[in-house]
């Protein structure tokens, strides 16, 4: 122990300079992150963070033992290697693996430091967070990690308490966590208080006449059958006026349990309802994270790189090392948010440069969107976008550098000069940052040098409809001693600050994108019985992606009615944008959430229809069968899981007439 203890020591002093270096660099180069502390963990203990979520007290469930040995396996069976983890948090925490090389480390350091960047900048994470002071929204609770250590001791003292079964408080934790991902995610965090309406009187009344303990004589002379259908037709309360996204919170506030030994809905009992609450509200914490995978793990990758390789964070010996890390990073199958995020990171940052240059280059005499390919020779132009040998060299031109130039650190210059920095290990420390945004400048590295002349001619027809002609250059030399580097990084930052996945991929997942990158899209064939490639259309592609990253990926569930039929059932609906239900699945849920209604649950949704010799025609005719929409409608009483067509009036509502993504921000936070 003593020795393991002695060996993180010396791992944690000899990154000390690599973090402060790192967090140097980060600042220089336009990033405003949280303050991050890093710890030094072993294999194991890595492993427990990931599977609680990157923070080390959770509470008891065994979902995280789940997710530990999936974890472990994927690391020991399929090569799997965990290098960090981050916590959205003001300190941000990160982890390292102690048994990682020093490349690795400095990789994670420089990729922690760009996430803590977009925690603290991105306004979907402000949704959870005061930006003020840092706290979550919940005052009670000052940072994430208090938060969620208080949440775990909360639980475990109801576990503890002798007079509540502990497989009672799992069972209800399971219960809820079925119903997880149905918050808002599009609204701050509030806790969910009952209000009015879940005092409202909408017991069945058959059951309040067996309240009454009424004789059978009475019951049926006074209050039969007619009686009864009487009271169902002369009063019908529905809430909520308009659908409700957030499920949980609606249950929280008007569910009930469902009491076997009574066999009726009561009122939750204190820590149940204490219980809901605290699986809700890490719902939403961890929200921001799943709205942007892409996005902040593409920005991680981004910065990473630009520190890594291009200021050679990466010391020449180790960059065989990061390569390979790098390689599995943005190698791995599937849809990878990494590579995705990067390459649109990379994208978006080249057109907004371009966009600059061409918008310079419209204004030059003699050059218009129409002759603009055959008026400007790109190579010339690449040329005098390169940055100046002492920017692309600074130790080699340390004596040269002029001090007065805006893109030098006159101090730091200074500095280097004295010795008193290692300008060969540390050369961005002699720029500003507008020195490094032109060390970095992105149209003239070799990788995109041939981005500016594909611009095409819709885009530069576009482009020069809003130009004004009042800023004419008479040479195509005046016209780029005006361009704005920084235009590249600038969008960036807006993008970083008011995205999520959704928003990112809708706006910027072009036509020119998928085709540059060979994208497509793909779907299990019906008629082939597996999965194939169903477009290489951008457009299609686009859809597709859309879909995966809508509501997490998962079906959009609202609530429709909290008394339907009048008689305090829930009526929930799938929000249908042409991907059908897993029934299967669908009636778990179902049975689980009765539990936490305490009366029966219906959920209507659309299902798709496949006629057996309409898939062997369209199997002969190499397509695809045409599927029948279906309205359908399951209901979960207690006991058993009924499934009934219902008439397509009432499901017609829940098809989306286009694909609903639901990505209008102005519509989110009205």
């Amino acid at each position: 122990m003593i020795d393991d203890r002695i060996e993180a020591q010396r791992i944690a002093d000899e990154l000390q300079e690599s973090v402060a270096r790192a967090g140097e660099l980060a600042e220089k180069l336009g990033l405003t992150p949280y303050p991050v502390n890093y710890w030094i963990v072993d294999y194991d203990e890595m492993n427990e963070l990931i599977a609680y979520g990157g923070f080390q007290r959770r509470y008891p469930h065994w979902r995280w033992g789940m997710a530990y040995d999936r974890q472990r396996k994927q690391n020991q069976f399929l090569g799997g290697k965990a290098f960090e983890i981050v916590n959205n948090d003001n300190p941000a925490h990160a982890f390292l693996q102690e048994s990682n090389s020093l490349a690795d480390q400095k990789a994670v350091i420089t990729h922690v430091e760009a996430h803590a960047d977009f925690f603290a900048n991105n306004e979907w994470f402000g949704l959870f967070t005061d930006r003020e002071t840092g706290d979550t929204i919940d005052a009670q609770n000052p940072a994430a990690a208090e938060m969620l250590a208080r949440h775990a001791e909360t639980i475990r003292e109801y576990m503890r308490d002798p007079e509540i079964d502990r497989s009672e408080v799992e069972r209800w934790i399971d219960h809820v966590l079925c119903l997880e991902d149905t918050i808002d995610q599009h609204r701050p965090y509030a806790p969910a208080v009952a209000d009015g309406e879940a005092n409202l009187d909408i017991a069945d009344p058959a059951e309040r006449l067996d309240e009454l303990d009424l004789s059978e004589e009475v019951t049926q002379q006074v209050f039969g059958d007619e009686w009864l259908d009487a009271q169902a037709e002369d009063v019908t309360h529905s809430f909520p006026v308009s659908p409700e996204k957030d499920v949980l919170g609606f249950i929280r506030k008007h569910g009930k349990r469902y009491d076997e030994s009574a066999g009726k809905a009561v009122e939750m009992t204190d820590w149940q309802k204490d219980v809901l609450e605290i699986v809700r509200r890490e719902a939403y914490y961890f929200a921001p994270q799943k709205m942007t995978k892409v996005l902040n793990e593409g920005w991680a990758t981004y910065w990473e790189s630009v520190m890594m390789v291009g200021e050679g964070f990466a010391d020449a010996d180790e960059f065989v090392t990061y390569a390979d890390h790098m390689s599995k990073v943005l190698g791995s199958g599937g849809l990878n948010p990494y590579k995705l995020g990067f390459e649109l990171w990379q994208y978006v940052e080249n057109v907004a440069n371009r966009r600059e240059v061409v918008e310079r280059l419209l204004r030059v005499e003699g050059i218009t969107w129409r002759n603009f390919h055959e008026a400007v020779d790109f190579g010339t132009v690449l040329s005098t976008l390169a940055p100046p040998a002492w920017i692309e060299d600074v130790p080699g031109h340390l004596g040269e550098i002029d001090s007065d130039d805006p893109r030098v650190d006159a101090d730091a210059l200074e500095r280097a000069r004295d010795g008193e920095i290692d300008v060969e290990a540390y050369p961005w420390t002699v720029l500003s940052q507008e020195g490094l945004v032109r060390r970095h400048y992105s149209l003239v590295k070799p990788q995109h040098r041939g981005f500016l002349a594909r611009i095409g001619q819709a885009q530069l027809e576009q482009i020069s409809r809003y130009l004004f002609d009042d800023s004419r250059y008479d040479s195509v030399d005046a016209a780029l001693a005006d361009v704005e580097y920084a235009r590249g990084w600038d969008r960036m930052r807006e993008i970083r600050q008011s995205h999520n996945d959704v928003t990112f991929l809708d706006e910027f997942l072009t036509d020119e994108f998928v085709e540059e990158h060979d994208y497509f899209a793909y779907e299990y064939s019906q008629s082939a019985g597996d999965f194939r490639v169903s477009s290489t259309d951008p457009e299609d592609v686009k859809q597709k992606l859309l879909l995966q990253f809508t509501n997490f990926g998962k079906p959009t569930i609202v609530v429709e009615d909290g008394n339907y039929g009048n008689a305090g059932e829930l009526l929930l609906a799938h929000r249908y944008n042409g991907i059908a239900l897993d029934i299967e699945q669908a009636t778990d849920v179902l049975e689980r959430a009765f539990d936490l209604w305490g009366r029966p649950v219906n959920l209507l949704t659309i299902d798709k229809d496949y006629d057996d010799s309409e898939i062997e025609v369209a199997r002969r005719q190499n397509r695809e069968p045409d599927p029948v929409e279906i309205g359908r409608q399951l209901r979960y009483d207690g006991q058993q899981v009924t499934i009934e067509d219902v008439p397509w009036e009432m499901v017609e509502h829940l098809a989306a007439t286009d694909v609903d993504y639901d990505t209008r921000p102005e519509e989110w936070l009205s």
